[in-house]
């Protein structure tokens, strides 16, 4: 009897916990009922935050889709054109939005503004012609985004503008014909961007002037192979630079950097980028694209030299070492001659010497040591005093020689033009010339004769030397044939002939006077 007292009474107790249990659990499976938001679509397979829609023929995302998803596949499908109103409910937590292989023609303003939170964009194998300039302009957590296979000839400068988080871009087997180097300078430019895919395009060259303004960070991270290059000694020393450095995009990749070079317009053939004497380009051009580019660096004799350490490791947890030419490692803190290194991996030389001259490495290395890069740069020392010293000594003798060809030119030209042209004289007068003594052929005549003719009268006054003439043999007076028809007197000073008289002294021989005949 106790038994049955003790357990009749507790059976209803123990019933109606159980009923508001069973009570709830009606009330929550009404609130998740199918058509509710929340639940799987038939065409879709989801697996908590992931959802996969692929290829069930969708045009425009299911709406009644878990809203708190992270990663939502929609390829082989056919959306076709991305509007305000292809995704009908926001997703605020959605990170990873694939959409290949869906033949999208273009992409309207707005399209992603139910998505702001996207860092992962997959747009491959479809068919978009050009990317405009608010097309991704809500997605400012971008991260990701992948653009291969397309069909797109133009980039608008300010497509990515608004992109500041973006870090990998994916361009690769479309139709460009320019690099986009608005991705790194200018307004638009991307400080995160660290990796670029432009391969298998239809760039014929790159940028050369602007390329070296790239960060190194970013710069190891462009891949170019497969463009129809024109073949450039330029290009093949960038290509050669990052090879030397080691960069992935170059190394992994060196078979497949080929240019095009033309025998003519109509016939040209294929060459190896990446190969020894191309093209047998010179060294100077060579080592003017290393000195734009960064991987040689000049110095001066006593003057103070700073080169940087461009890794991409570069930030609060990297350790720098440098090591010499002679394998001395240089390292911050530490006491080593000349030189010094800085925590952000600076080199400092001072008072550098022709012995300092040499290649240097940089090795960056997290503190985890998980991660490390080496970068080889050249640093060349010169004397800029003894420079400009040779400069000095070869621009005065070539001053000097000028002067003397200068000094030479002006004499001749005195000779040829203050030398007065012979008179035509009779044949008379030149017969009595011919007879007079050597001292009276020395004599300037301090106007003409009566006999002299009326062409002379004009020639006006004239300026001439005297020189005493060694040779004082009769008719050994300089007389030359200058025309064949007709006999003129060249003499080192003019003679004009004239009756002898007590002027024909010995003091107007010797005299260095020039004197001036009138008219």
């Amino acid at each position: 009897m106790s038994l049955r007292f003790h357990t009749l009474p507790t059976l209803p107790r123990a019933v109606k916990p159980g009923c508001r249990e069973l009570l709830c659990l009606l009330v929550i499976a009404v609130m998740v009922s199918p058509s509710a938001s929340g639940m799987c679509p038939t065409a879709c397979i989801c697996a908590t935050d992931i959802v996969s829609c692929t290829n069930k023929n969708l045009s425009k995302v299911p709406g009644n889709l878990f809203r708190l998803i992270k990663r939502l596949d929609l390829s082989y499908n056919r959306i076709g054109l991305l509007d305000a109103d292809w995704i009908p409910v926001s997703f605020v937590k959605l990170s990873t939005l694939i959409l290949r292989h869906n033949n999208i023609t273009s992409i309207s303003t707005g399209s992603f503004s139910t998505t702001p939170n996207l860092k992962c964009l997959d747009l491959s194998s479809n068919r978009l012609k050009s990317v405009k300039s608010a097309t991704f302009q809500e997605l400012k957590a971008l991260e990701v985004l992948l653009l291969y296979n397309n069909r797109i000839s133009y980039l608008d400068p300010a497509a990515f503008g608004g992109l500041s988080h973006l870090q990998k871009l994916y361009l690769s087997g479309n139709f460009l014909t320019q690099f986009p180097m608005d991705l790194y300078v200018g307004r638009f430019k991307l400080a995160d961007l660290t990796f670029l895919d432009v391969s298998y395009n239809r760039i014929p060259s790159i940028p050369m002037h602007h390329i070296n303004l790239v960060p190194g960070k970013q710069l190891r991270g462009i891949y170019l192979h497969g463009n129809p290059f024109v073949c450039d000694c330029s290009l093949y020393s960038l290509l050669i630079f990052w090879y030397r450095r080691h960069f992935s995009s170059v190394m992994d990749f060196k078979n497949d950097y080929t240019c095009r070079l033309w025998s003519d317009s109509r016939h040209s053939h294929q060459l190896q980028l990446l190969q020894e004497s191309f093209l047998n380009c010179s060294y100077s051009v060579i080592n003017g694209s290393f000195h734009a580019l960064g991987f040689i660096h000049e110095a001066q004799v006593g003057e103070r030299a700073i080169v940087h350490c461009d890794s991409k490791t570069g930030n609060g947890n990297t350790d720098f070492i440098w090591v010499g030419p002679d394998n001395r490692l240089l390292e911050p803190d530490k006491d080593t001659g000349n030189f010094r290194v800085f925590y952000n991996g600076s080199l400092v030389i001072e008072n550098p010497g022709f012995e300092d001259a040499g290649v240097y490495s940089c090795i960056a290395m997290n503190r985890q040591r998980l991660l490390n890069e080496t970068v080889d740069i050249m640093i060349n020392v010169s004397n800029f005093t003894i420079n400009r010293s040779h400069a000095h000594e070869a621009f005065n003798t070539a001053f000097t020689t000028l002067a003397a060809c200068v000094a030479s030119i002006v004499l001749v030209l005195l000779y040829l033009y203050l030398t007065p042209c012979p008179c035509k004289c009779k044949a008379k007068r030149q017969k009595n010339t011919l007879s007079q003594s050597s001292v009276h052929s020395s004599i300037l005549s301090p106007g003409p004769t009566g006999d002299t003719s009326a062409d002379d009268r004009k020639a006006g006054k004239r300026v001439v030397f005297l020189e005493p003439l060694k040779d004082t043999a009769a008719g050994q007076n300089g007389k030359v044939k200058l025309f064949p028809s007709e006999t003129v007197t060249a003499e080192g000073i003019l003679k004009s002939t004239r009756a002898k008289s007590d002027s024909d002294s010995v003091n107007s021989v010797f005299s260095d006077t020039p004197f001036v005949a009138s008219t």
